[in-house]
């Protein structure tokens, strides 16, 4: 938002701006943001961060949940399992109420910067929710938005139409995405330099 001239585009991956985006599976974590108590905290850390509520995370709203590769669930619950990283998600969790704050600046920014904007998301995400891409257009009413029948993680089944509706997005817009280093800073070479060919 400081620098809108350094924003050739954006890309939204199921990354939400709106309240009405936000979904019924937040209603623990606001409760959490209302009354920060330990027992509000405990709440989170027992139902949330546990292997069964990282692989639902995953898992929920996946056409064939089987599809998911354990190894996804099953590192982040490792990683979440080190010594004090419960304790930082929690804060983080707790401190994600500020960024709900900051989402009327974030739509200011759109509307005065119009950056292109390709919304892509999970259609059965239960944490940001479909409200929340079609928003975008409230205040970018040239806003693509894109449905996939998967969940929050939609790179995790869905990544070969993410990047080709990405690398389509940025054609359309005379994104180049082999461009060199910018005056801002920002580089979007090799973007897809990964991505497998069909």
């Amino acid at each position: 938002m400081a620098h809108p001239e350094r924003v050739a585009a954006i890309i939204s991956q199921n990354g939400n701006a709106y309240e009405e985006g936000l979904g019924d599976a937040w209603g623990p974590i606001r409760k959490y943001w209302a009354m920060p108590t330990p027992e509000n905290r405990e709440i989170i850390r027992q139902n949330v961060l546990t292997l069964e509520g990282t692989r639902w995370q995953y898992t929920h709203g996946v056409a064939i949940p089987e599809s998911i590769g354990p190894e996804s669930y099953t590192l982040d619950t490792a990683l979440m399992e080190r010594p004090g990283n419960k304790e930082i998600q929690l804060d983080l969790f707790l401190d994600y109420a500020s960024n709900v704050k900051l989402y009327p600046k974030f739509q200011e920014y759109l509307r005065r910067s119009k950056p292109p904007l390709l919304a892509i998301w999970g259609k059965n995400d239960p944490f940001f929710v479909p409200a929340g891409a079609e928003a975008f257009r409230k205040d970018l009413p040239k806003a693509q938005v894109q449905f996939l029948d998967t969940g929050h993680f939609a790179t995790e089944t869905h990544v070969l139409e993410i990047a080709a509706a990405m690398r389509e997005f940025l054609e359309t817009n005379g994104i180049s995405p082999r461009a060199k280093q910018t005056a801002g800073g920002a580089r979007l070479n090799a973007l897809f330099s990964s991505a497998p060919s069909e």
